[in-house]
């Protein structure tokens, strides 16, 4: 298998950072924009989407903060994606930080995933 390389992206929007941790780390919320349906079992969350579906571990969060996934498949990797909530301390602007990971000739197909993903969250919240 080759070898996956971490990215990070960062996305400005503007919205309370409680507002959008309940769309980062929810099944409802994450089912509004990351995926067709998303179900949680404990820690295992289940997206589906209309041709697939996938199975990752909730290896942390922290409320209003941050989420972290690892898909069952990477069980036995490093690899895993996190979203985040930053705030700058003194503008108060909002940001979303993804952190995933891909092979090196998938990276670019990943961040534009990504994007569209999180134009989709923008929209839902109204935030351009």
């Amino acid at each position: 298998m080759e070898e996956k390389i971490k990215y990070e992206m960062e996305f400005p929007i503007h919205v309370s950072p409680s507002l959008l941790y309940q769309y980062i780390s929810t099944p409802s919320g994450m089912s509004e924009w990351y995926a067709d349906n998303v179900n949680s079992r404990g820690e295992f969350f289940t997206f589906i989407w209309s041709e697939s579906e996938e199975k990752a571990k909730l290896l942390g969060k922290k409320s209003g903060e941050r989420i972290k996934f690892r898909w069952v498949e990477d069980d036995d990797t490093d690899y895993y994606f996190e979203m985040r909530i930053q705030v700058d301390e003194i503008t108060k602007d909002v940001s979303l930080m993804v952190t995933d990971f891909a092979e090196e000739d998938e990276i670019e197909e990943g961040k534009m995933l990504w994007e569209n993903m999180i134009s989709n969250l923008k929209q839902i919240l109204g935030s351009t």
